[in-house]
């Protein structure tokens, strides 16, 4: 059987104008801002006065695994299938980056007939929000060295100069860089470093902002570097702020697109989740839930990833509280974890199925320590036999846990009804959310409560650099702020190999960064990378355009 690619999916798709699908929304179509006939941006003050909130559903996964789970296809399959109940929604999801785009893993609009459109618009250069934070990222650091070289009023020790370049396409060669080379004309020479877009800080405090005074506060409050003296210098000293701000003067504002079924998707930031927060902008899911009854929300890679960071950081920088939790689950990626090779997870294996399963479990357990209403939703793949099927089913009413059958890939909206109405009980429950840590715990206390709690690790090894780092921020007044964990998105542990529910086993930090702006510490634990490369056969080289400026290739 010829399976149509995602590409042509989204390309025989027959695509509404945008002003009917923001009518759809509720929002009247005279006040989006156009991006020619299917993409729009939303104002910020759409916002104001609204006194009707609907509920908040977060849609996260067990560890990822080479496979691919499927977890945007569900989101947006999800909000499709309770716009057929009837139930107003909205999906929230992140802008992919170029470097995934271009690398291993493809786009980042769900599959099959469950995408958000215009897909090739969304997966490269959309609405540009990810050039303006290059550049807005990039002024800063011109200006560093600019000031530096011009008399260095400041006294910047340029050794200690910590605000790195970005650029949104993988590139291991950047990692780590020399600038200033060729005489006194350039500058003074130091070392430097490329991080990806979505590992900015530019990236993180865009997410995070509120409007444009929060905005240019959090611009004015990156960290750079620190005086000969040793006393820290910000982007405020610089006065780079307001500069930067003018830059992201549009990007701030959500995007408006729609899924195959012509309803509401709003796609803004990007940030990772491995070394960033993982989820869309705060004002993106704000205002998913400001125009309808029921928002889905989805956070980047496992449970111990995005949706932690989303129930300990985002949330309560939002204000907002999640009504329900829905993990993704699939047979294949439950046999990879219980032992089985990539090559051989399509071959039936029940027995796998229960091996693995103590992931998934431990996903549930970390929602409800969030006190949070969860479903799963079993990502059905051709592959999975009915034995396997019926064996995971048992295994989830053991836990008392409700499920569904999920087939939105194949089936679109209709695939994901069983999962609405699950969703639609859940919400009726009363979640007692609450983070798992305090903002009076010290950095320490929420890194080891953490490690312990989500990822079920015996305890945390700091090596000295970080140890150092934390005295020094918290000596500076930081230590109130939440953490964002750097860590393989692979396995529980930091340890990408330790697949399953790894035990007996201790998180390692060895280098531990602040992010004064966006208004949170990363510790980096493992072999995390802010700047990935390209593999041995990177997407792109299946990629071209015809003479009519047909794509092709793009996934």
């Amino acid at each position: 059987m010829n399976v149509p690619s995602d590409l042509e999916i989204a390309q025989k798709t027959r695509l509404l104008p945008i002003e009917e699908i923001a009518g759809s929304m509720g929002v009247d179509p005279s006040r989006i801002e156009k991006y020619g006939n299917y993409k729009a941006k939303l104002p910020l003050d759409l916002l104001k006065d609204r006194k009707e909130w609907g509920k908040l559903v977060l849609v996260t996964a067990i560890n990822p695994t080479p496979l691919g789970e499927g977890k945007t296809t569900v989101s947006i399959g999800l909000s499709m299938a309770l716009n057929r109940r009837g139930v107003k929604s909205v999906v929230a999801l992140r802008e992919p980056s170029l470097g995934p785009v271009f690398g291993i893993k493809g786009g980042a609009t769900g599959g099959g007939y469950s995408q958000v459109v215009p897909m090739e618009d969304i997966n490269l250069h959309f609405t540009g929000d990810f050039h303006a934070i290059t550049s807005a990222h990039n002024l800063l650091s011109a200006m560093i060295d600019n000031h530096i070289h011009h008399g260095n009023d400041l006294g910047i020790d340029a050794r200690t100069v910590t605000w790195p370049r970005t650029i949104d396409m993988n590139d291991r060669a950047l990692r780590e860089i020399v600038v200033g080379l060729g005489g006194r004309k350039n500058g003074f020479p130091r070392q430097d470093s490329f991080v990806i877009v979505p590992a900015s800080e530019v990236m993180a405090i865009l997410g995070l902002s509120t409007d444009y005074v929060d905005l240019k506060r959090r611009l004015g409050n990156i960290l750079v570097g620190f005086t000969y003296s040793k006393e820290p210098v910000y982007a405020r000293d610089l006065r780079a702020e307001g500069a930067m701000a003018v830059l992201l003067k549009d990007a701030i504002k959500p995007n408006l697109v729609q899924t195959l079924e012509n309803t509401p998707a709003l796609i803004h930031t990007g940030p990772f989740a491995n070394i960033a927060h993982g989820t869309n902008s705060i004002v993106s899911t704000k205002m998913a839930m400001a125009y309808s009854d029921v928002a889905v929300v989805e956070a980047g890679f496992g449970a111990d990833l995005g949706a932690e960071k989303f129930l300990d950081l985002v949330a309560p920088i939002g204000g907002f509280s999640p009504s329900a939790v829905v993990i993704v689950a699939t047979v294949r990626a439950l046999k990879y974890h219980g032992g089985v090779p990539k090559k051989e997870v399509s071959r039936p294996n029940p027995e796998a199925v229960i091996r693995g399963f103590p992931n998934l479990q431990k996903h549930l357990e970390n929602m409800r320590k969030f006190g949070l209403p969860t479903v799963v939703a079993i990502n059905r793949f051709p592959t999975d036999t009915a034995e396997e099927l019926r064996t995971l089913k048992e295994l989830l009413e053991k836990e008392g846990v409700p499920y569904a059958l999920v087939e939105v890939w194949s089936r679109g909206s209709e695939g994901g009804l069983d999962l609405a109405d699950a969703v639609l009980e859940a919400v009726k429950q009363e979640a007692r959310y609450s983070p798992i840590y305090t903002p009076d715990m010290s950095i320490k206390e929420k890194i080891g409560r953490v490690a312990r709690e989500i990822y079920g690790a015996d305890g945390v090894i700091y090596y000295p650099e970080a140890e150092r780092a934390i005295r020094r921020y918290e000596k500076l007044g930081y230590g109130n702020l939440p953490i964002c964990m750097a860590k393989t998105q692979y396995s529980l542990s930091d340890d990408p190999k330790k697949l399953g529910r790894p035990t007996g086993f201790k998180i390692t930090v060895r280098e531990v960064r602040l992010l004064s702006g966006a208004g949170f510490v990363v510790p980096i634990t493992g072999d995390i990378m802010t700047m990935p490369g390209l593999p041995k056969e990177p997407a792109a080289v299946h990629m071209d355009i015809d003479e009519e400026g047909r794509i092709y290739g793009l996934f």
